[in-house]
This record gives structure tokens, C-alpha cells and sequence, in this order.
């Protein structure tokens, strides 16, 4: 163990003061990161959850539950067009104003570092889920040449994880924007790649952040269509 070194959190910059004891001295040293403070405010998603999109219930109104589904996957699961593509989302933290400003500085202002901060957190969910290939969300090329890079890749890439780019998108128009109508009747916002084999895999799709959902059932719907075996999400935010 290296006593001399002081990291910086990547976060607030502030020193890092290390963990010194027993324990510290005999286990093999992994670089902090981030700050005890800064990984505090860092809300994991706990307790009982949506089945499908891992919503917290703690947070909302008992009518917008359907059984273990929140409503809104409830709705999404009666849709014939829609039923069944999906299989699950895995989210790490609620979107709070702390995560909300560090993904803010990562995808807009260019900190490509802090994708560093999640590396860990990624790579144990993935380790759990265990899928054949992990499937970035792709950007439009418009916002791939502002920003510089694609976030899903780069949190898979800091995981050490290889990102499989197997979409590419059609439609750059954020969904966001749309009503829940619009964004289900939306045509296909995304096309595969040509050439690529995906039948009877299992396939993580990862993004930074779970909002709608309407984005990744696109990309599941898409991938079952082709073969896969399954679809599931990993997102840093919910």
C-alpha cells in the first residue's frame, strides 16, 4: 500500500484521506476515486422495486402501482406492440441534483474523467447479470460531434468492459420533449448494424440515465426482433 499517495476526488477535487488500518495494509489496493463525502450523496436505489423498470415504490402514490409493476410499465406491458421485448432495467442511484450535476459536467462540459467514478459500481451489477454482450446506446452524429463521445461507451469502456456499438440511430429528436403517446407511436428509432450476430444472446443495453424508457424498449424491441434472447438495461441514474 502506498501511504505517499494523496488522490484528488475526481468529483470536488478535495484530497482523499486514506483508509489506514490492518485490513488496508494486507488487501490489495484499488485507487479511490471519489470522497467519502461526494460517494455519500450518491442515493442507491434499495427496497422494493417496479419489476420491469426498478422504480422505487417508496416514492410514489400507491395508484400508480399495478402489483410489482409501477403504471407506467404496466401500460407499456398491455401494449401488444410492446409486450414482452423488454425484459428488465438495472439502475444504480436516483437521479438526485448531486448525480444530476456530475452527469451534467460528464456528457456537457467534456469532465470525461468522471465516468472513472462508476467504473466499480458498473462493473459489479455486471458481473451479477452476466450477459454475452453489452450494447451502448448510440447518439445521433450530431451529438456525438459536440460532445466528443458517446457517455454509455465511456462508463462501459471505464468498467472494463467492451462496448459492442450494434445500433445506430435513426432519428435524433429527443423523446423527452415527446407526450407518452408520441413517444409509443414513434417509428423505430433506431436500425441494426449490418452484419452482426446477436441470435441467443443476452444483451445489456447501457445508458446513463433511465427516464421514460422509451429509448431503451426501441433498442429491445429492436434486438429481440433479431434474435437476442433477452434485453435487459444498465443506467447509472433512475
Amino acid at each position: 500500500m502506498n501511504f505517499s499517495l494523496q488522490n484528488r476526488c475526481l468529483n470536488c477535487h478535495e484530497l482523499i484521506r486514506a483508509n489506514i488500518g490492518w485490513r488496508a495494509i494486507f488487501s490489495v489496493e484499488k485507487e479511490q476515486l471519489i470522497c467519502q463525502t461526494c460517494e455519500g450523496r450518491l442515493e442507491k436505489i434499495e427496497g422494493e422495486q417496479c419489476r420491469i423498470c426498478s422504480r422505487p415504490f417508496q416514492n410514489i402514490d400507491e395508484k400508480f402501482r399495478r402489483g410489482d409493476l409501477c403504471h407506467d410499465c404496466f401500460r407499456w406491458e398491455e401494449d401488444p406492440e410492446w409486450q414482452g421485448y423488454f425484459e428488465k432495467n438495472h439502475s444504480l442511484f436516483l437521479y438526485n441534483d448531486f448525480l444530476k450535476e456530475i452527469i451534467a459536467k460528464f456528457k456537457f462540459r467534456g469532465d470525461y474523467a468522471l465516468a472513472k467514478i462508476f467504473s466499480e459500481f458498473l462493473k459489479k451489477k455486471l458481473t451479477e447479470i452476466e450477459p454475452d454482450l453489452c450494447v451502448p446506446i448510440p447518439l445521433s452524429e450530431e451529438r456525438l460531434y459536440e460532445r466528443g463521445f458517446n457517455q454509455a461507451s465511456a462508463i462501459l469502456s471505464e468498467a472494463s468492459y467492451q462496448p459492442n456499438p450494434l445500433l445506430s440511430r435513426i432519428h435524433s429528436e429527443k423523446q423527452s420533449k415527446k407526450s407518452r403517446s408520441e413517444r409509443i407511436h414513434l417509428p423505430q428509432v433506431f436500425q441494426l448494424l449490418p452484419d452482426i450476430q446477436i441470435a441467443g444472446k443476452k444483451v445489456v443495453l447501457i445508458d446513463d440515465i433511465y427516464t421514460t424508457g422509451s429509448t431503451l424498449r426501441h433498442a429491445a424491441k429492436l434486438l429481440k426482433e433479431g434474435g437476442a434472447a433477452s434485453v435487459r438495461s444498465l443506467t447509472l441514474a433512475r
